[in-house]
């Protein structure tokens, strides 16, 4: 991906979209055209929201020693004990183990169901490591350990869509992890061209689309794609959001004061809308 930088909206306003879009529409609950251009949106398309691919993932090795350290003396010895148990590697064994993670560190955890997934080689196993992987990504800021989190969950989603090159739930969370933890844009678009060409209609990857051409400045594109998602989710706060976004940057401002309007509604926070209505006055 480029260096250029294509500034979507203000960084405060950035954060305030993660923070939102990332966090109350995840606790709420979601439902789950690759045109001329495409290469054009991913390459354009960095900015606050959108990751650079100059970082180096941290290692396994490193995550694990670290929530080593903070396990208790006794946790320390049952840990011991669930490695021993076994004469080498197995699923059992790192099921065992991840179990045994997952109330102290959903990293390690998510590390040996993917140890696990990869040896017992199913699509469900490989899914669920994955989407774990995905889970913990949306929730990490340190970059480092960001990129090794998509990294471990590229290499799940791959093997699963090995079993199962049809699954476009699959694809979409490959082209997330692409998009959002690796940089890599034209990997996400690769794959959600994929997705489109089967189903062009497709709510989740019309809306990685549809950001992606709005942070590219392809206005035309973002409108139809987010158009897309509305009309099957008319309460889809991010693609209202961004529509949003389209017109104010196409100098439509009684057009985006509106939409802006109706996503405060169905965000329904009092300090999002605080946000968003300084941000009206930014450019009214």
């Amino acid at each position: 991906m480029g260096k250029q930088q294509v500034t979507l909206i203000g960084v405060g306003l950035a954060v305030l979209a993660l923070l939102y879009f990332f966090g109350i529409r995840n606790q709420e609950g979601d439902g789950h055209q690759h045109e001329a251009g495409t290469e054009k949106e991913a390459k354009g398309a960095s900015g606050p929201m959108m990751p650079q691919n100059d970082v180096e993932a941290a290692e396994f090795s490193d995550i694990y020693q670290a929530a080593l350290a903070k396990l208790s003396a006794a946790d320390v010895v049952k840990e011991k004990q669930i490695s021993s148990k076994a004469n080498g590697p197995s699923p059992e064994l790192f099921r065992d183990q991840a179990e045994f993670w997952e109330k102290k560190d959903l990293n390690v955890a998510a590390h040996f169901y993917k140890e696990g997934a990869l040896l017992e080689n199913t699509e469900k196993s490989l899914t669920f490591a994955g989407n774990l992987l995905t889970l913990q990504m949306a929730n990490t800021p340190e970059a480092e350990i960001k990129e090794w989190q998509a990294n471990a969950a590229i290499e799940c989603f791959t093997k699963a869509l090995e079993k199962n090159p049809e699954n476009l739930d699959t694809k979409i969370a490959l082209a997330s992890c692409y998009i959002d933890g690796t940089g890599e844009i034209m990997k996400g678009v690769g794959a959600l061209k994929e997705v489109t060409a089967a189903d062009n209609d497709n709510l989740p990857a019309n809306l990685l689309l549809g950001k992606l051409s709005v942070q590219s400045g392809q206005h035309e594109k973002a409108i139809k794609r987010l158009n897309v998602v509305l009309s099957q989710d008319s309460k889809n706060s991010e693609a209202m959001y961004f529509l949003a976004e389209t017109y104010k940057n196409m100098g439509n401002k009684e057009k985006a004061i509106d939409l802006f309007e109706q996503c405060k509604k169905i965000v329904n926070n009092p300090d999002f809308s605080a946000e968003i209505d300084n941000y009206i006055n930014t450019f009214k």
